[in-house]
């Protein structure tokens, strides 16, 4: 039974998206928090009882990423929607991973399959968006955090979908220019 725990933790955080965007669209920061803290306890457990019990499983490293985007996505849309970030920010975010999603199924249909993992940029860019999630939550509980913080976290929010977006359109075009010089009999 304990061998299901990892991928019970992983399907419970992306249950919590849907209390999170309520309380953040009903404007109550505090339990947003408190269940972002909650998600956040469970990703950390997740991989914790994965590598201690031994079990890894394709749909519990399928699905932990998933939870991650989707906890992430619902967060911007909702903090966009009741106006604490700007709605550009937010579609930003989500645009990233429309076109890494877009990037990945023209490369399975054009190439073939392909190994994916996320990069370490990757990892950056999702520690960031979460960190900014947070950050915007906890301004609106502790007023004496500097309001400066949230323009300096839009800037890096930006900076790094950017570039890790830039990165994985950079990396599968090379891998699909190499494979077709591979598959090709003279390399033309």
């Amino acid at each position: 039974m304990l061998r299901y725990l990892p991928n019970a933790l992983t399907f419970s955080r992306l249950l919590l998206a849907v209390p999170l965007g309520i309380m953040i669209l009903g404007e109550n920061y505090p339990a947003a928090l408190m269940i972002g803290f909650v998600a956040g306890l469970t990703d950390a457990l997740d991989g914790f009882f994965a590598r201690r019990l031994g079990v890894f499983s394709r749909f519990g490293a399928a699905l932990d990423p998933i939870a991650d985007k989707v906890l992430v996505t619902v967060s911007f849309l909702c903090l966009a929607q009741v106006q604490l970030i700007p709605w550009y920010l937010a579609l930003a975010v989500i645009a990233r991973d429309l076109i890494i999603v877009a990037g990945a199924l023209c490369y399975h249909w054009l190439i073939g399959p392909f190994d994916f993992a996320a990069s370490n940029l990757s990892k950056a860019n999702m520690f960031i968006q979460i960190g900014f999630c947070v950050l915007v939550l906890l301004v609106q509980v502790v007023p004496a955090i500097p309001a400066v913080s949230i323009t300096i976290g839009m800037a890096l929010v930006l900076f790094i979908a950017a570039s890790s977006g830039f990165d994985y359109v950079l990396s599968w075009t090379i891998k699909a220019i190499q494979l077709k010089q591979q598959r090709s009999p003279r390399g033309d």
